[in-house]
């Protein structure tokens, strides 16, 4: 069985967007890309038409991994996250003990993190360690750099 894949409504949105994108005028665009680069001839010499059968390969490696993570999607219904404990789509507030630096982070499943837009995966060590716990708690999270110790300041939807 295939692993469950958490997705917040949002991210499904984007999946679905990317999805028919892919499928629909992308595709075509590789398609025609192929067709003129066969005009230029033999094919055994040809880097264009080379360039756009790659391209094609992994656009259509995209599109099956988009469809086999809707396949397995589990929709986390927002509005039911308490704000008693983290939990994916929960937003937190932490802070680093050592360096006293505040970090903002929405916990998310691993097909939405873009931690640039302050969305961490569960699965991510930081992620990971700090779902289930509360405000005011304090939790030690094993990472690349070493253990850091974070408080927990506050959480939202």
């Amino acid at each position: 069985m295939a692993k469950p894949v958490m997705l917040t409504a949002q991210g499904l949105k984007q999946l679905e967007e990317e999805l028919d994108y892919l499928k629909g005028e992308k595709r075509r665009e590789i398609a025609e890309k192929i067709k003129v680069a066969r005009s230029y001839g033999d094919l055994s010499e040809n880097s264009e038409y080379d360039d756009a059968k790659n391209e094609q390969a992994i656009m259509e490696a995209r599109i099956a991994t988009i469809e086999a993570n809707l396949k397995n999607a589990v929709l986390i219904d927002e509005d039911e996250i308490s704000n008693e404990h983290i939990h994916i789509g929960s937003r937190v507030t932490i802070e680093n003990l050592k360096s006293s630096k505040k970090f903002e982070y929405k916990i998310v499943g691993s097909n939405e993190s873009n931690p640039k837009d302050g969305k961490i995966s569960d699965e991510s060590p930081i992620g990971k360690g700090l779902l289930g716990y509360s405000i005011g708690d304090v939790v030690e999270i094993e990472t690349p750099s070493g253990v850091l110790t974070f408080k927990v300041l506050n959480i939202s939807k």
